[in-house]
């Protein structure tokens, strides 16, 4: 193109040189064949890509021949990573029925025809509404408890339950706050399981995660086998929101995120400092719930429950 540019040029009397326009030519030949050979290295890298990822797969497959991936409750075999057995997957206590308007608890079969429970009727929480996939009992409480003590990776499908269901809590605009730990804690565990339930969440409803604006400023010991009143002077003043992030919160929906709902002692106090700070609601969205039955009193089901922890604990 340029030489013909140049013979152009010297046809018309032109000022540019043919020799000048010779070497303009070479660069410009110089130059596409390094764009052709750029464009064929992309190529061959993508090439290659997709060759390591079919060996990646290919080892991942040779590696579920020599060690299948287990139940993640009782360890049987199953086809895909992070998936229950057959068993363990119709075991799962699933929270069906009725249930209260606001705390989410299944409602017995005597009270079907009402909206809200009587301890809600009696003494409402400052949480707007609560709900979780499953109750706090078989291969659900297992779930909750190994996620505590290293099984990190199973926040993803946890979060994926309850996601299901909580149909629009998570979408983009919501904002996400995990139950804090106290530092101590912290540092001894290495990791806080709600703020782990909290980022899948967000990943699979594009709200917004604040890991830090919920405070735990009090240490508790523990409340294995209190009541529920003993339960709320416990961590009475453990929680506070951090300094600035009251402006954020100030007439916000927010999702307050947690592990379990036991007696809802622990995240009455985080709805109670979050509300002080301005936001305009919360719910609380846990994986797991006990609940009373018709044939077992609420605090007796949790006294039976906590009792059973360190057994299922020292069988990880």
């Amino acid at each position: 193109m340029l030489e013909e540019l140049a013979t152009a040029y010297d046809q018309a009397g032109g000022a540019v040189p043919r020799a000048a326009a010779g070497r303009l030519a070479e660069r410009a030949k110089i130059l596409h064949l390094a764009a052709v050979g750029f464009h064929a290295s992309l190529a061959g890298m993508a090439t290659a890509g997709r060759i390591v990822e079919g060996a990646r797969a290919g080892m991942r497959g040779f590696a579920d021949l020599l060690m299948p991936p287990g139940c993640m409750t009782c360890g049987e075999p199953v086809s895909t990573p992070h998936s229950f057995c057959g068993d363990c997957w119709g075991a799962l206590p699933a929270v069906s029925g009725a249930r209260c308007r606001q705390c989410g608890v299944p409602l017995p079969v005597a009270w079907q025809a009402e909206s809200h429970c009587l301890g809600c009727l009696k003494d409402p929480p400052p949480f707007a509404r609560a709900t979780a996939p499953f109750l706090y009992d078989g291969p659900a409480r297992q779930m909750v408890l190994r996620l505590k003590h290293g099984r990190e990776s199973w926040a993803g499908p946890m979060a994926a339950a309850m996601h299901r269901v909580a149909p629009g809590w998570v979408e983009p605009g919501r904002l996400l706050v995990p139950v804090p730990l106290h530092r101590w804690r912290l540092a001894t565990r290495g990791y806080n399981q709600a703020l782990l339930l909290a980022r899948a969440l967000a990943r699979l409803g594009g709200a917004e995660v604040a890991p830090d604006w919920l405070l735990r400023v009090k240490h508790t010991p523990s409340t294995r086998g209190l009541t529920r009143a003993q339960r709320l002077r416990n961590v009475s003043g453990a929680f506070r929101v951090r300094e600035g992030a009251g402006g954020q919160l100030k007439g916000r929906r927010v999702v307050l995120v947690d592990d379990v709902l036991t007696t809802g002692a622990t995240a009455s106090a985080c709805a109670k400092a979050l509300l002080r700070a301005g936001a305009e609601a919360v719910d609380l969205l846990t994986y797991a719930r006990v609940a009373a039955t018709d044939a077992t009193p609420y605090l007796e089901r949790i006294a039976s429950e906590e009792a059973t922890n360190q057994h299922v604990i020292a069988q990880d």
